[in-house]
């Protein structure tokens, strides 16, 4: 049998966010997630993320997907044992927001076990990148910030990349930028 010559690569996407948040883009289709995390029912302080996927010249990427995952406001993780509408999980993409934000309404996450910061785990999605990146966001004003251990096995000048902007009470500013000056930080799983 003959062998076939190799084919050219293809960049993955723009499909994401249409296909996994696609009542955003106007779909009519289900979906498991959007940008509300918690219901009213859920207990905590309401918060607001808001920010954008950033290329390397500074550009805001228009089809990046943008997932999180975080404790309740006592810092536990959602099981399905849970009825009170936190899901703990949330996606948004950043194709419909006019300034190509990703927003986010959630509480306040509470510290998921002893020594650790309370935080957000992110998954970056974008044409381009055969494997998905992993981030976190943390809080400005969290003393535990200083005793985390994954912030802290970040070299301290690059840490500042994983940390909130204050943005008025409730809201917090987060942009991730892909590469260049800057450039947050990712980790391996």
């Amino acid at each position: 049998m003959a062998k076939l010559p190799q084919t050219g690569s293809q960049t993955v996407g723009p499909f994401f966010a249409y296909g996994l948040t696609p009542r955003q883009y106007g779909y009519d289709f289900p979906q498991i997630a959007d940008g509300t995390i918690a219901g009213d029912a859920v207990p905590g302080e309401r918060i607001r993320v808001t920010g954008r996927v950033l290329d390397g010249a500074g550009q805001p990427i228009e089809d990046a997907l943008i997932e999180i995952w975080q404790a309740d406001s006592k810092g536990v993780f959602p099981g399905p044992q849970r009825n009170d509408g936190f899901t703990g999980f949330g996606r948004c993409g950043t194709g419909t927001d006019p300034e190509r934000r990703f927003v986010f309404d959630t509480i306040r996450p509470g510290a998921p076990g002893p020594g650790q910061a309370p935080h957000l785990s992110v998954i970056v999605f974008m044409r381009g990148l055969l494997v998905h990146c992993f981030t976190r966001i943390y809080f400005p004003e969290e003393a535990a910030n200083a005793s985390d251990p994954v912030l802290n096995a970040v070299p301290e000048a690059r840490r500042g990349t994983l940390i909130a902007q204050s943005d008025g009470p409730g809201r917090y500013r987060f942009d991730i930028r892909m590469q260049g000056d800057g450039e947050t930080v990712f980790f391996e799983i």
